[in-house]
């Protein structure tokens, strides 16, 4: 086994992606590397990833002069840019994905965040998007809210492959689970072929930590038999929300509705543990990898993470440990006075505005400088 704990997380059967975009990375050659070196595995990227891309370099001044003397709107001069680096990490990744028929090897672009509401408007999108790229080891995000679901039934049936993205309760896991059965399934009645539609379910952990653990530390400053409670929740949420989401892919990839899909050569729809970051100093930097390791999942790291975790993470299968006690927390919520599924929707809300917010940064660093190239 190799001596990369990257590299082992693979023989656990375990994905990585990295949770980031940027076009030195791709052309300098270290895209190339962290594929031949670490295993990796495939790519994610959203509207904060390309701002901060953008914002923080040079590389895209000519492409963005150029479109800016073409009078080109700065909408489409980011999806120009976002495109092209998405199509040329696609290419990197295609070797893996034609090697492992399809299976890794993808390279995630989001559609505008200001239309996580809007089911048509993300169909319309998606479609668009997914012509554009023109490569079948891409994966269009679209987000897991209740106007996003239908949308992503819809567009698995047309045979775009989907990451559903911010995605945070297990309520609402097991409806784009549904969703991506019944897409397939229309797909299969119609005679298309199924085994080329790829998806997978992004299921954000850290966030989930971040917004209970301050209610709970605040119930654990009086003591007593409450605080007890809360201090063993504290840091346990959004691993036990994971560690139950699995528990519910087995369930529904392994019963006999999906099986007559999978012996047309249907594939699951992986789990992807996303937001896996640390946000608390307070815990180890790599949490969120080491806890949620398991097969048939995938994990997008950031690239501190990512170092990290080569550094000295420490592979083992534990998505499966502690599965009971998972429950327990989760069961101690309503206990507490904190609604798990209030949590989630507004961890919802805020993950729609944190997308909304950074387009909109971006769309005006692009006006400026597009005005800036053109004065």
């Amino acid at each position: 086994m190799s001596g990369n704990p990257l590299k082992q997380l693979g023989t656990l059967g375990q994905s990585v992606w990295l949770d980031y975009i940027r076009r030195d990375l791709i052309a300098g050659g270290g895209l190339r590397r962290l594929i031949e070196e670490d295993g990796l595995r495939g790519m994610t990227s959203n509207p904060a990833i390309f701002e901060k891309a953008i914002a923080d370099s040079h590389d895209y001044d000519d492409d963005i002069r150029a479109a800016a003397l073409q009078g080109t709107s700065v909408e489409t001069i980011y999806e120009a840019l976002s495109q092209r680096d998405v199509e040329s990490a696609a290419d990197e990744f295609r070797p893996l994905y034609d090697s492992t028929d399809g299976e890794d090897g993808y390279v995630s672009l989001e559609v505008n965040p200001h239309l996580a509401h809007d089911t048509n408007g993300t169909m319309a999108e998606a479609r668009r998007l997914w012509t554009a790229l023109n490569r079948p080891n891409v994966l269009i995000k679209v987000p897991a809210t209740a106007n996003g679901l239908p949308a992503i039934q819809q567009l698995i049936g047309e045979g775009i492959s989907v990451n559903v993205t911010l995605l945070f309760g297990l309520p609402r896991y097991r409806q784009v689970a549904e969703a991506y059965i019944a897409g397939i399934e229309a797909r299969a009645a119609q005679g298309k072929p199924v085994q080329h539609v790829a998806s997978v379910a992004s299921f954000f952990v850290s966030r989930i930590d971040a917004l209970v653990d301050p209610l709970l530390e605040k119930l654990m400053a009086p003591g007593g038999q409450e605080a007890d409670l809360a201090k063993k929740a504290r840091g346990q949420v959004a691993i036990s929300s994971a560690k139950m989401a699995y528990q519910i892919y087995k369930e529904i990839f392994g019963d006999e509705r999906f099986s007559k899909l999978a012996a047309r050569g249907a594939r699951t729809q992986r789990l992807l543990w996303a937001s896996t970051g640390t946000k608390n100093p307070d815990y180890p930097d790599v949490k969120y990898v080491e806890a949620l390791i398991g097969p048939e999942t995938v994990n997008t790291l950031p690239m501190e993470t990512l170092d990290a975790y080569r550094d000295h993470g420490v592979p083992k299968a534990r998505l499966e440990e502690d599965v009971q006690e998972a429950r327990r927390v989760l069961e101690g919520m309503p206990e507490l006075g904190i609604g798990i599924d209030n949590v989630t929707r507004q961890l919802e809300d805020e993950g729609v505005e944190k997308f909304n917010k950074p387009f909109d940064k971006l769309m005006e660093i692009l006006a400026q400088r597009s005005h800036g190239h053109l004065v």
